[in-house]
């Protein structure tokens, strides 16, 4: 359980090589009215591009674009409106970070099919392929790099679903049997999220946490983690998401050293720095 064991990967964008030697970090941008901790403050263009410019300008290595609040209870967007709001997104900052690698956070085929026409490289689904029976198949198609993550229901229903008989083991399953369907269609280069606040209890998400290595080992696909500003974080601490930074680098380090590879976060500069300090210790 040690960043020393951090093997690169690499993922093909656009038709180019891009490689990770440490741990990446994906910056967080919210396009969104009623997300949990930044809701509104991105929906303009200009906005929009400060916040982008930002996230490159403090390391990091994907800017991943969200149209439609995920945060538990929330009704998604329909798909055609979604769509809308991320290919005019994805159009302005390709526009203007032309080298930029961006990720689209949508579970729907017809935003990402529409996201990565108008630039996108990454496809990031909450649902796994599970609330949009044609994503796998889009993906296959586009051959773009595809996020599985694990969720049970949907943002609307998600804490109805929680209780896991081992919550490794079931997400383990989870992932191997729709891994199986998704690499039939030929897709390439899918990263996992176990899916932390997504249909789990703050308890479950600590438990599963502490086992994120075992779950990291029984998959050579590289393992996302977005725990930024989450409640496992702030409920325990008494505290709000605008209280949780200190907390989340905590965590963060955790999953760093369990195995994780690509950090989702709000806090770039932060998340850039504790992959740093965690490299210090292990150069020779």
């Amino acid at each position: 359980m040690n960043i020393v064991d951090f093997r690169p990967f690499s993922i093909v964008v656009r038709g180019r090589l891009v490689e990770y030697r440490r741990p990446a970090v994906m910056g967080i941008l919210n396009i969104t009215d009623d997300s949990f901790y930044d809701g509104g403050r991105y929906r303009q263009a200009d906005a929009m591009l400060q916040r982008a410019r930002r996230i490159v300008g403090e390391g990091a290595d994907i800017i991943d674009i969200g149209a439609s609040s995920s945060r538990p209870g929330a009704v998604l967007l329909p798909p055609d409106e979604e769509a809308r709001r991320l290919a005019e997104a994805v159009g302005l900052l390709r526009n203007e970070l032309p080298d930029a690698v961006i990720s689209v956070d949508t579970c729907y085929s017809a935003p990402a099919r529409a996201a990565v026409e108008a630039g996108a490289d990454i496809i990031n689904d909450i649902g796994g392929g599970t609330l949009d029976k044609d994503m796998f198949a889009t993906v296959a198609d586009l051959q773009v790099p595809y996020v599985m993550m694990h969720m049970r229901g949907t943002p609307g229903d998600m804490q109805r679903h929680t209780g896991y008989d081992d919550i490794v083991d079931d997400l383990a399953k989870c992932f191997s049997a729709r891994l199986d369907e998704l690499y039939r269609l030929g897709a390439k280069d899918v990263w996992l999220d176990p899916g932390f606040g997504f249909a789990k209890t703050v308890e479950e998400n600590h438990r599963l946490l502490h086992r994120l290595d075992e779950l990291c080992t029984l998959f050579r696909e590289p393992m996302l983690v977005g725990l930024s500003r989450k409640s496992m974080i702030y409920k325990p601490l008494g505290a709000t998401p605008q209280e949780a930074l200190n907390g989340t680098a905590v965590l963060d380090t955790m999953a760093l050293e369990r195995g994780a590879r690509v950090l989702r976060v709000h806090d770039v500069r932060e998340a850039v720095e504790t992959i740093e300090l965690m490299q210090i210790g292990i150069q020779k």
